[in-house]
């Protein structure tokens, strides 16, 4: 590696605001992906060679780093199957089903609900305690996310006849938020090592899964597309969203890291708006509102 190279790596890494921002950009991209993907690959095949292919990327940029902090990592190991098996595993494997009875829209701005469990995991972990603002930020993002839900109907509200794929969504939320709070724990190694091990187990966790989905006859080998697809998940919101994430938490902590999820309904809603043509209704236009004004409010002094 050019000393050049370097020198602009470790200038990125001390911007911890603009790696968030960057992995929200590229968890953004992941829902249009999980769209993309129907009909090219199915749901526990992308997730299960995601997984595959990003610890081989990483493994390889990795392996001083992991065989130096390998005994840390090992003594750690439960603790590790647990965050990939809901930060990695579980959410993706979610949203890529979800995708099927949803739009790529709703899947990011529901992403928003993200830092509300966040907020409660670590009042519930470690008594974290929630402000005033936070939980006015906290209403104002569930306001938001209610509206998603329901499409703006107050009859789905009451009747509680939620779309499958936005339950699904909210459940890979709370998935997700379990990761994010539990990164607070995390063994003190190297981020990139760190997610090389997560990958590796979120890839032997996936495989389970994906022995069910080919007995159930519903798997199927990936079109050109597919791949493409499956390339892009495993480099951008795998390798780099984790890596940058994992060191925007080191940085600024689990809750403030936290809110920034919430920047991937501004991405994933403008991604589906252009790449897939999707409509963008008054309720999802008010609900993205909704959630800007809840990160906006939650970051106030």
């Amino acid at each position: 590696m050019s000393s050049e190279r370097a020198a602009s790596i470790r200038s990125l890494a001390g911007h911890p605001y603009l790696l968030l921002a960057l992995a929200t950009l590229f968890w953004g991209g992941n829902a249009v992906a999980s769209r993309l993907a129907i009909g090219h690959v199915s749901p526990m095949t992308l997730s299960f060679t995601r997984w595959v292919i990003s610890c081989a990327i990483v493994v390889v940029a990795a392996r001083r780093q992991v065989a130096a902090d390998w005994p840390v990592l090992r003594a750690r190991l439960p603790y590790l199957a647990v965050l990939a098996g809901t930060g990695f595993l579980g959410f993706n494997a979610l949203m890529y089903f979800g995708a099927y009875s949803t739009t790529a829209v709703n899947l990011t701005i529901l992403q928003g609900a993200i830092p509300v469990f966040v907020l409660l995991g670590g009042l519930i972990a470690f008594g974290t305690v929630i402000s005033r603002t936070q939980g006015l930020g906290v209403i104002v993002t569930l306001i938001g996310v209610t509206l998603i839900a329901s499409k703006g109907e107050l009859a789905t509200i009451l009747g509680l006849r939620f779309a499958t794929g936005d339950v699904l969504m909210i459940v890979a939320c709370a998935c997700y938020a379990a990761y994010t709070v539990g990164l607070a724990r995390r063994p003190q190694v190297s981020a990139l090592a760190m997610f090389a091990v997560l990958a590796f187990l979120a890839g032997l966790l996936s495989l389970p899964l994906l022995g069910a989905e080919i007995a159930a006859g519903q798997s199927f080998w990936p079109t050109l597309r597919g791949w493409e697809i499956i390339a892009y998940v495993a480099l951008f919101p795998s390798v780099l969203s984790q890596i940058f994430f994992i060191r925007g938490v080191e940085a600024i902590g689990a809750s403030r890291a936290g809110i920034f999820v919430n920047l991937v309904p501004v991405f994933g809603a403008a991604l589906a708006v252009l790449i897939l043509n999707e409509p963008f209704g008054w309720y999802q236009m008010t609900a993205l509102a909704l959630v800007i004004a809840g990160i906006v409010w939650s970051q106030r002094k």
